[in-house]
Order: C-alpha cells, then structure tokens, then sequence
C-alpha cells in the first residue's frame, strides 16, 4: 500500500471540502481550487480530515493513489497559507520591474524580456533584483518561477543569472595559464 497514499490531510479550520461526483473543491481563505480524481480513485471527509483511497491494487492505481493525496494536500495548504517563491537575479545591470501584468527583465541582452504573469498570481519586485512568486495553486507558482529562471540560469564561473534564494551554485574555477 502507497505510505503517502494512507496518510490522512488534515483540514485547518477556515477550510472547506467538497466532494461531488469525482470533483474535489477546497474553498478557504486564499480562494478556490478544484481537482478532477482519476477513476479508481476516491476522497472522503471525516470531521476535518480528508482521506484519499483506491478501488484496487492495479499498478495504475497505485502509482495515482499517492500523486492525488498529495495534489489534494496541496491544494488545502494552498488555500489556507499560499505558497512562495523567491528568485534573485545577480549581475551588473540585471534588474526586473513588474509592468502592468507582465514581469519586464533586463538581463543583458539587446531587448528587455516581458513574461506574462498569470492569473491568480502575485508577483513584487524588491530593489530591482529580488522577484517574489506568491499564489495558491503550488504548479503554477513553480511553473512561473521556473521559466524565469530559465531566461537566465546562473552560470557556474560568476554566477551571474537567476536563481532561487537559498539555491547553492556551485562554482568552476577559471581557466588557469599552464606551463
């Protein structure tokens, strides 16, 4: 049996669950979230905890019985905390501003980069080179992040680039003159 699968999501308060048919929709704070279960697989409400389980043991579905407990499980943490992402971009005159509902990064290249931000994000700018992610959906948050980070990954030599606060980049020693 799936060890993530049989664990029980517990239900902060300020949350709600509803479960229709095959749909899971969590209401809380933050907003709103709902999640289509494959067939098989099926969610039940227990006070305030939320179980997930599989009709069989088919390797299908136990491969899907723990992927749903855990996009379940995010979606109440969603809706009740929110998730974020930190990036930071180093280098001389890499800097970003949010523009509207686009995300505008210069980055050292001859035309300045503007990523749409999509709906149900927020996203803030601090001293023109730290970049915030906030939102409640947990895949759109590391989505968005990612493809940012992936105009400009940073570079082992400098490391110069965007990367996420925390994140260790190893560095590469230069070319050295050898005799």
């Amino acid at each position: 049996m799936s060890r993530v699968g049989k664990k029980v999501i517990n239900i902060p308060a300020g949350v709600s669950v509803n479960i229709a048919d095959a749909k899971v929709t969590v209401k809380g704070g933050k907003g709103e979230l709902s999640w289509e279960l494959p067939e098989g697989i099926s969610a039940a409400v227990e006070g305030n905890e939320l179980t997930v389980s599989r009709a069989d043991d088919s390797r299908r579905l136990r491969a899907l019985h723990g992927t749903n407990r855990s996009l379940l499980s995010n979606m109440v943490e969603g809706v009740s905390k929110g998730f974020v992402k930190e990036l930071e971009i180093v280098g001389v005159g890499f800097k970003a501003a949010v523009k509207g509902s686009a995300l505008d990064l210069a980055l050292g290249k001859s035309h300045p980069i503007l990523h749409p931000i999509p709906t149900g994000l927020t996203v803030t700018v601090t001293e023109n080179t730290k970049v915030k992610v906030e939102g409640i959906d947990k895949q759109v948050v590391g989505q968005f992040a990612a493809e940012v980070r992936g105009y400009y990954p940073p570079e082992p030599y400098k490391g110069k680039g965007i990367h996420y606060v925390g994140e260790h980049i190893r560095r590469k020693e230069g070319k050295s003159v050898g005799k």
